[in-house]
């Protein structure tokens, strides 16, 4: 087996980034650019060299495929070591010291756990891979590497058939402007509150038969109990759906994965399962239910309908706005080592970028795709007003195709209506209270 150019070029740049000293350094690649493959052949290198490999993962339903992988890649696996960085952690002194300790979904590098075998291990080098380099709250992993191995774009993988083009789109169809926030993340049971309801569960399974009707999609879901909802709902209406956990045996779950990559199963509904190395290449659909404040968590989710099969064309279904908090799956980003300041709505407000959503037809798109001479939509062809401004959302939920962007206001005083303001609650975390409070403020309601 070989690695394709711009992989063998990434394990090269390892190589010379511990001949230059650096001690920790991180891969990173987007979702289905081929991590697992980069990884294996450095294990490889290195166990036919005569060295110990140490491969940390975080879950156990990934230590197996990870064991396929680097068996069918030449490994000698009698010199490499695959397991749970929780299992490791706890038997220090019974490991064999290795040469290269190899850390997959680096992000999660940061616990404690972690940290306990890189020091247990202080003069061995170590590589890690991941497609986002940071940590919840947007710092950098600057305290566990000391450089960031940068791959090809996920643009790149897109444009040269390493991974499938997708269609977003984002039909809003619960009140999320309710939900508190707690360790950084939002807070399952108001999640739940919020998802679990007849009417929301009809307009999910309504814009799956419109938009992907018979594909195989992947559902992520905030809790059990509205991950078996869900498969609940969506085999009442007639489409084979079937929900798993972290708790799930793992016979069971082993025996739903596999009906599920033969087609018996059209629906997987799981909670933060299927998301980090999990491979379905036949998955065409991601279906987002979770809102998210965990960029992490949005790409590895909605990118995870992406891998690449010739013809192929992934939709991504965002019924929670995680696209307004993040942006697109394959938007180029920046990543660093060094640690941010946490000033969370100025954060959010450096990384929107302008969009318009057109009127006539509710198609969503960053402002640089609008003709800056005739301001058409490129979708219908309506014509925008001189001035851009954001567009009244209705009562009844609408389909809304999104083609990059993220919502941005600059500030409350430009939302045109107290629709608005809702909408600028939401992205920045207020309660909507606050706009009720600037819509009387501002004149917008009596």
């Amino acid at each position: 087996m070989q690695l394709r150019p711009y992989q063998n070029d990434l394990v090269e740049q390892v190589r010379n980034a511990w001949r230059e000293g650096y001690k920790a350094p991180c891969i990173v690649l987007g979702c289905g650019g081929g991590k697992s493959c980069i990884v294996a052949e450095i294990a490889r290198r290195t166990t036919w060299n005569g060295k110990r490999v140490l491969f940390l993962v975080h879950r156990r339903e990934l230590v197996d495929q990870i064991f396929r992988t680097f068996v069918r890649w030449g490994v000698l696996m009698d010199l490499c070591e695959i397991g749970m960085v929780q299992t490791f952690t706890r038997r220090l002194k019974k490991l064999k010291k290795p040469s290269l300790i190899i850390t997959d979904e680096n992000h999660h590098s940061i616990a404690q756990s972690y940290k306990r075998i890189y020091e247990y291990f202080p003069d061995v080098p170590r590589v890690g891979v991941t497609a986002t380099p940071v940590r919840l709250n947007g710092d950098g992993l600057g305290d566990v590497n000391d450089k960031l191995i940068i791959g090809v774009s996920t643009k790149w993988l897109i444009e040269n058939h390493c991974l499938a083009p997708y269609d977003y789109y984002a039909p809003d169809i619960a009140d999320l402007t309710r939900l508190h926030t707690k360790m950084g993340e939002y807070v399952t049971s108001d999640i739940e509150k919020a998802m679990i309801k007849k009417a929301v569960f009809g307009d999910v399974i309504r814009y799956y038969k419109q938009l992907a009707d018979g594909k195989k999609a992947i559902c992520y879901c905030s809790s059990i109990k509205h991950s078996e909802k869900t498969a609940e709902a969506f085999c009442n209406a007639g489409i084979s759906a079937k929900h798993i956990d972290g708790s799930t045996p793992k016979s069971e779950r082993d025996k739903v994965i596999s009906d599920f990559r033969n087609g018996s199963i059209t629906i997987l509904c799981n909670v933060d399962l299927i998301s980090e190395g999990f491979d379905v290449p036949d998955c065409e659909c991601s279906i987002l239910l979770r809102p998210t404040h965990s960029l992490t968590l949005f790409i590895q989710q909605s990118m995870r309908c992406m891998r690449y099969r010739p013809n192929k064309r992934a939709i991504i279904i965002d019924h929670v706005g995680n696209y307004a908090r993040h942006g697109m799956p394959d938007d180029d980003r920046e990543w660093t080592l060094e640690k941010k300041k946490h000033n969370k709505i100025q954060q959010e407000k450096e990384q929107s970028t302008k969009v318009l959503q057109c009127p006539e037809c509710f198609y969503t798109f960053s402002l640089d795709a609008l003709d800056s001479s005739e301001r058409k939509c490129p979708n219908c062809g309506y014509v925008f007003p001189s001035k851009g401004r954001k567009i009244e959302f209705k009562e009844e939920t609408e389909l809304i195709k999104v083609v990059g962007f993220k919502l941005d206001y600059s500030g409350p005083e430009q939302c045109q209506s107290y629709a608005e303001l809702v909408e600028y609650a939401k992205a920045y975390g207020y309660k909507v209270g606050w706009a009720y409070y600037q819509a009387k403020k501002m004149g917008l309601i009596a």
